[in-house]
This record gives C-alpha cells, sequence and structure tokens, in this order.
C-alpha cells in the first residue's frame, strides 16, 4: 500500500517526465543541427559572370552619431562597382542632423515625417524606402541595412553570385558584432549571434531550410519585391514577418556565409531588454499570424522548414520557464529520494534499495548528458567565438575569453531578458550607439 506522499511522488514524477520528453523535442533539433553544422563545410557559391546593381535602403530615426560613417563605409570599402551602388537613406521623424550627414557622405536621402505615434518604427520608413527605390531605381538587390551597420568587403560581390548563379531571390549574410567584447550585455548577444549564424544558419543551408532572415543585411531582389507587392510586413518584427510571409508564399531564403554584416550590439541593460521584448511580443504575433500555419504545411509539403522554425522559435516563449522549472524539478526530486533513502520520509510502497538504485541511475545518465551538451555547445561556440575573434569585434583572442568562460550566465541571463514584461508597442527611440 502506497502512502499518500509517495503516490503525489509518482503522478509528479509521471508528468514531470511527460513535460521533459516535450521539452526535448526542440532540444534534441537543436543538437542536430549543431552536429550537421560542426561536420559540414561552409557552402560557396560559383563566381558571376554578370554584376547587378545594388540599393541599400537605412531607415535612421536620430542617427547622426554613425549615419555618415554607415554611408561612406558602403560606397567607398566595396570590392564592387561604384557605380553599381546607390545607398539611401530615409530620415524618419528627425530633429537631427542625420539626413544632412548621409547626404554629405553620398547618400540619396528621403524625409519622412508622420506624426501618427502608431508609425513610429523602423517598418514604415522601410516600405518607404523600398517603394521609392521601386518606383525610381532600376536596382536588382535591395539590402536593408541599419544605420550601425558596418558590411566586409566581399558582400556586394558574394550576394551578386548568389543571386545570378543560382537564381536566389532572398539572401541573408553572416551577422557578426562591431562591439561584441564592450561589456556583459554586448557579449550576452555575441553568443546568440555566433549560435545562430555559424551553427543555426549553416545547418539550415546545409539541409536544405529556410533561412530566418534577422533584418540586417536582409537582400531582396527586386523580382521578389515587386511580386509580393513591396515590404508587405505589418508587424513590430517586421524584418521575421517578411521571411515567414515569403516562405508560406514559396520562396526560402538562403545564407551567403562568406557575406559579413557587423552590427552594433545593445550595451546597456535597458536597450538590451528593449531589444528582446521587443522580439518576445513581435513573436507572439508571428506565432498567431504565420507560424501556426506552418505545421499544416508541413504535412502538405513536406518540407521540414515548416517544423523546425515552429520548434526554433518556441525558446522565446520556455527558455526561462524550462530552466525555472528544470531547477525545481531537480531540487524537489532529489529532495524527496534523499530524505526517503536517509529515512527521514516514511516508505511503505516504495523501497530505501530501489530508490538508491534510481538515484545512482539518473546521476550517472545526467551526467553523461550534461557532459555531452557540453561540450557540443559550449566547446563548439566557445571555439568559433574564439577562432572567429574578428567578427564579433576583438582585435585579440584573449579578449574572448572571458565571454567563452561565462558563457552559461550570459544564456541564463539573456533568456530571462526575453521575458521582460514591459513590452513598448510604439516608438521609435533614439538608442546608445557605440
Amino acid at each position: 500500500m502506497y502512502l499518500w506522499h509517495e503516490v503525489l511522488f509518482l503522478v509528479l514524477l509521471i508528468i514531470n517526465l511527460v513535460f521533459l520528453f516535450l521539452f526535448s523535442i526542440p532540444i534534441l533539433l537543436q543538437i542536430f543541427q549543431v552536429t550537421v553544422a560542426l561536420l559540414s563545410r561552409k557552402k560557396r557559391f560559383p563566381k558571376a559572370e554578370r554584376k547587378v546593381s545594388f540599393a541599400f535602403i537605412i531607415p535612421a530615426h536620430n542617427e547622426e552619431d554613425v549615419i555618415y560613417d554607415t554611408v561612406k563605409d558602403i560606397l567607398d570599402n566595396q570590392d564592387y562597382d561604384k557605380e553599381l551602388i546607390k545607398v539611401y537613406v530615409v530620415a524618419d521623424n528627425c530633429n537631427d542632423k542625420t539626413e544632412a550627414l548621409a547626404k554629405k557622405a553620398g547618400a540619396i536621402t528621403l524625409v519622412r515625417n508622420d506624426p501618427d505615434p502608431a508609425h513610429h518604427a523602423a517598418r514604415f520608413p522601410l516600405q518607404y524606402g523600398i517603394d521609392y527605390i521601386l518606383k525610381n531605381s532600376d536596382a536588382e538587390l535591395i539590402v536593408h541595412a541599419d544605420a550601425d551597420n558596418h558590411f566586409n568587403n566581399e558582400f556586394c560581390s558574394l550576394m551578386n553570385d548568389a543571386y545570378v548563379s543560382k537564381n536566389y531571390h532572398f539572401l541573408r549574410p553572416f551577422e557578426g558584432a562591431i562591439n561584441g567584447t564592450q561589456n556583459f550585455y554586448t557579449k550576452a548577444c555575441c553568443f546568440f549571434y555566433a549560435f545562430d549564424s555559424r551553427l543555426g544558419a549553416r545547418s539550415r543551408e546545409v539541409l536544405r531550410l529556410a533561412q530566418h532572415v534577422q533584418g540586417s543585411g536582409a537582400t531582396m531582389s527586386r523580382e521578389l519585391l515587386l511580386k509580393c507587392g513591396g515590404y508587405d510586413s505589418t508587424s513590430i518584427s517586421d524584418d521575421a514577418e517578411f521571411c515567414f510571409r515569403r516562405l508560406l508564399d514559396g520562396t526560402k531564403a538562403h545564407f551567403v556565409e562568406d557575406a559579413i554584416v557587423y552590427e552594433d550590439m545593445p550595451s546597456t541593460a535597458k536597450d538590451t531588454f528593449a531589444r528582446n521584448s521587443r522580439i518576445k511580443f513581435g513573436a507572439k504575433e508571428l506565432f498567431k499570424e504565420h507560424i501556426s500555419k506552418m505545421p499544416k504545411m508541413f504535412f502538405k509539403t513536406g518540407d521540414f522548414s515548416f517544423l523546425e522554425i515552429p520548434l526554433t522559435y518556441i525558446w522565446l516563449f520556455i527558455g526561462a520557464p524550462f530552466i525555472v522549472w528544470l531547477l525545481t524539478f531537480i531540487v524537489s526530486f532529489f529532495t524527496y529520494v534523499g530524505l526517503s533513502i536517509g529515512g527521514i520520509i516514511p516508505l511503505s510502497g516504495f523501497s530505501i534499495e530501489g530508490f538508491k538504485h534510481m538515484l545512482w541511475m539518473i546521476a550517472n545518465v545526467s551526467i553523461v548528458i550534461l557532459i555531452f551538451v557540453f561540450l557540443l555547445f559550449y566547446v563548439s561556440v566557445g571555439f568559433i567565438l574564439i577562432k572567429n575573434y574578428k567578427m564579433y569585434g576583438a582585435k585579440k583572442r584573449r579578449e574572448m575569453i572571458s565571454l567563452v568562460l561565462f558563457l552559461p550566465f550570459y544564456l541564463a541571463v539573456y533568456s530571462f531578458s526575453l521575458n521582460d514584461k514591459k513590452q513598448k508597442t510604439h516608438g521609435w527611440e533614439k538608442i546608445k550607439r557605440n
């Protein structure tokens, strides 16, 4: 006869094991993708004989601190025919020198003033600028850039190769960092950029899955934009929404790994939490409107992209709750079993020897799993960060050591920042640039 607390322990154990199985599905997908990425080589595209024209579109709100250098970097440093590159800057509701400095650097400037607070978000000037380019330019490839972005010299050449040689109409680059080693917040962001670009994006390209396009450096063909009626996003996560809309329409994004966009990581608690809560809020909209349709599309088309995206994005919602639940489960389980073995909690249906055997087995299996996950994720990401230190804003490899040593801490804090409850849905505020 089982005592009441033994029945409760057994019921809770079964429930927790079911949760553990469900949580393990996206984790196993991540493990598989990391393994594929580590065992595969980057995809390179044949050199194209034809060169197409580029239009870089930069939505900017009070970006006088960085806009001049960004425009000059694009126009002066690309190893590509200069006459085939133009930069368009949309000065959106600015009250500083953004428009003047962009024009001085050589950009074609557009001024947008909209008093409606609901329209003070990056997607509105982006739509405005893309519509202008489609009507007034013959550019074949349009690149979305942020005001703080810098690009490697081969960016245009590599995007041109992928577009011309493979007829890929939607492309994403490798995302690096300008200031990855600056402080705690930039290091936390750096971890996710390294994981997504080097591991996630490479595995998707190898497995022929659709890429997740984050915004900066996203390259879209004129033909694609005309086909979908321009930049048709309506949510706060406009870049991801545009990517998902195109996938549901039948167009996959592809990864050009050697094309690199360097971004200014948020370096304050305010900017980090605002950015991540915006991602979380946007993901809720995307789940409701677009991602929820994908499992049905998987069964209709057989394309695993329609399952990979929901299983990846689910971590935005279960990351922090998973950590809290797992710690609670571990502490409560070992406390009950330990007190039972010690004779403090009386047993009737269970035996002390049975608990000892269970404890020994679980401890050994857990150690093996933890070592495997540690070696796979921690060591692989750490190796990537140290090997490719220049991509993350470091001048010397040793600058990455503290980042690598405290990766688990950065991971935990970053996951909790995605669950910030204070979400401002409107307003495009000036952020601290570095």
